[in-house]
């Protein structure tokens, strides 16, 4: 009976936890999107406050870009974050995995005599337990091609 009874624990310990199972076990769905947009808005943030270096450690390695290059790209772009409600609208935050999340989101960019905005997808990785995105959607974003040369007029 007592080989019953531990027999019928186990397995329903093991169901319970095998039913549990999700994205995480620790943190919920919600916690991760909250946490990936707050990411981004600390992005943006970053940029928008000219502290090009911290950015720079907020996003993935990957590439040739040096870390001077991407500093000077960024301060030479014609676009930067616009401020408060125009810069992160219309946030949509898909849990790919524990650490990885899709956002989709109208980003509002200051530059010219008006404010731009621009909405498509940025993919962001958690290491390290920071919230990271590919320096190429920054410097897509800033504007600019980064090529020697591209910016003259043609003729």
């Amino acid at each position: 009976m007592r080989k019953l009874v531990y027999l019928l624990l186990a397995l329903v310990s093991l169901f319970a936890t095998g039913a549990a199972q999700g994205k995480t076990p620790y943190i919920p769905s919600e916690e991760l999107k909250a946490g990936a947009e707050r990411g981004f808005g600390e992005i943006l943030d970053l940029w928008r406050d000219g502290r090009y270096d911290e950015l720079y450690d907020r996003t993935m390695v990957g590439g040739t870009q040096t870390k001077e290059g991407f500093v000077g790209r960024l301060a030479a772009g014609p676009y930067r974050p616009a401020c408060c409600w125009e810069k992160l609208q219309e946030v949509r935050v898909t849990v790919k995995t524990d650490d990885t999340a899709l956002i989709r989101a109208k980003v509002g960019l200051e530059g010219g005599s008006a404010t731009t905005f621009k909405t498509r997808d940025f993919r962001l990785v958690k290491e390290d337990g920071l919230w990271r995105i590919s320096q190429a959607d920054i410097l897509s974003l800033a504007g600019g091609s980064g090529k020697k040369g591209s910016n003259k007029k043609k003729k």
